[in-house]
């Protein structure tokens, strides 16, 4: 026989999930970052107007530069603002050949990482000798880095899971560089656009993941191993295929400490404040 619940007990039920709901703690407790790459179209046009955006919206760690601008400048209209320059970006070229100039705008910048987000390779197939030669080119890199205050990260862009032995060239590139040079940086989109598993990877690799790019991707779409999709296929976080309360959980046990939106679509200024506002709700 079912018991009626009286009205002062359905109340104190109500107020207690009220308190169980209002007691979790947020999921995302990282400063707010975004990649300049999502403003390229004006952060290098008018870069003091990009940054008030970009301050208005909450940020307050870029990864980037500010286009042709010194250096120096740029970090002034930063600091003016609030907003530090945790990582910044380097080309593969750049790396291997004037490792010097990428010294000078890392430490300019007051950056503490160095990012590289493409390996040179032919056809749109990564081959184990361009992973053999990135892993490397890298060591050399990173060491110099090293030497002079910096933390060299690569970015892995999901053309690395070509198969290789057990394992994909992804793997290869762990495990054939020093973790006293070289760490990486997840980008979450294209780890799962390669046919990777971010949680499974940030398990596998812990501590060797040290940056992460927050983004979220267009259900339904075709996957490859190219790098390279539409633009368009970057959504408002919540709203895609990617399980992120999931890579955040175990990114934050990783130890990852500087997170980066980026979106690449044409309607950041609709979607940027729907996913920040996705992230602020998380719980754990």
């Amino acid at each position: 026989m079912k018991k009626n619940i009286s009205l002062p007990g359905l109340l104190t039920f109500i107020l207690l999930c009220h308190e169980m709901a209002s007691s979790q703690k947020p999921l995302y407790t990282a400063p707010l970052g975004i990649q300049t790459y999502t403003f390229r179209r004006s952060i290098g046009v008018d870069p003091s107007k990009t940054l008030d955006t970009i301050k208005m919206m909450g940020f307050t760690e870029i990864e980037g530069g500010g286009g042709n601008i010194e250096p120096s400048q740029f970090k002034k209209l930063c600091d003016e603002r609030g907003i530090s320059i945790p990582s910044t970006g380097a080309s593969y070229e750049q790396l291997v050949n004037t490792p010097d100039s990428v010294i000078w705008r890392a430490k300019a910048f007051g950056s503490k990482y160095v990012m590289c987000a493409w390996v040179p390779h032919k056809n749109g197939v990564l081959r184990f000798e361009d992973a053999k030669k990135a892993a490397e080119d890298f060591n050399k890199a990173g060491k110099i880095l090293k030497d002079n205050g910096l933390i060299l990260c690569y970015h892995a862009h999901g053309y690395e899971f070509q198969p290789y032995e057990n394992g994909t060239l992804l793997d290869y590139l762990f495990n054939n560089t020093n973790p006293d040079y070289v760490s990486f940086e997840m980008d979450i989109f294209w780890i799962q656009f390669g046919g990777g598993d971010p949680v499974a990877l940030l398990k596998k690799y812990g501590a060797r993941w040290k940056l992460m790019h927050l983004k979220d991707m267009r259900k339904g779409i075709k996957k490859d191993l190219t790098g390279i999709t539409s633009t368009e296929n970057d959504v408002a976080f919540g709203t895609g295929q990617i399980d992120i309360p999931s890579i955040l959980k175990e990114a934050k046990k990783a130890g990852i400490k500087h997170y980066f939106i980026e979106d690449e679509s044409n309607n950041i200024l609709e979607q940027l404040p729907q996913s920040i506002t996705y992230l602020k709700s998380l719980k754990e």
